[in-house]
């Protein structure tokens, strides 16, 4: 895995694209080296490349220390596909489960392939805003709405994913993302911290 990125995010010589959560990989038991490492490849991209282009979810980034201070272009938006990077609009990488490069990637080198996800990249690039201390802003992400309201109410999962039409997997992940914007793992500390914040 480190040598397939690494080989990656070194051959970029022009353009580095990426859709990348910081806080995806929180709360799944990823060594600590392994978040040093990929922190690590986006700084040598930046040195070594004319153009990086990260996209990040708002929420993404609650936890990080001046995240506007990253390296390369960043935008921010409400939610991102899949996590990947591509280098130099020639070869891609995305993970196999599309949120964790940890647990193994596919490295992408069809040019049609390549090219839809350059495509995608640029649609989310042309609605994202750029990366500054006012769009890191305290508010609740759009998407995570629905689901905080959820919480509050006291339903059980099962419930709650019925009553939004999503699956039960997509439900629990959004909860995990809600979770992580708050900076608690517990339900119960997330309601107190989401009103401290004004969120409801």
């Amino acid at each position: 895995m480190r040598a397939a990125l690494t080989g990656l995010v070194r051959s970029a010589r022009h353009e580095l694209l990426s859709f990348d959560n910081p806080a995806g990989a929180l709360g799944h038991g990823i060594p600590e080296p392994f978040l040093e490492f990929a922190g690590a490849c986006v700084r040598t991209a930046a040195e070594q490349t004319a153009t990086v282009r990260r996209i990040a979810p708002r929420h993404g980034l609650t936890h990080l220390t001046e995240p506007w201070r990253s390296p390369g272009a960043a935008r921010v938006t409400d939610s991102i596909p899949f996590k990947m990077l591509v280098a130099d609009r020639s070869v891609a990488a995305v993970p196999l489960d599309l949120e964790l490069l940890y647990n193994g990637v596919l490295l992408i080198r069809d040019p049609v392939v390549v090219q839809a996800l350059v495509r995608a990249h640029r649609t989310w690039w042309d609605t994202g805003h750029e990366l500054t201390r006012h769009t890191v802003a305290d508010a609740v992400p759009a998407h995570l709405q629905p689901v905080l309201k959820a919480l509050l109410a006291g339903l059980t999962d099962e419930t709650a994913a019925t009553r939004l039409r999503m699956s039960g997997r997509t439900y629990s992940r959004r909860v995990g993302e809600l979770l992580t914007a708050l900076g608690t793992t517990s339900r119960f500390r997330a309601g107190a911290e989401a009103a401290r914040r004004g969120w409801i």
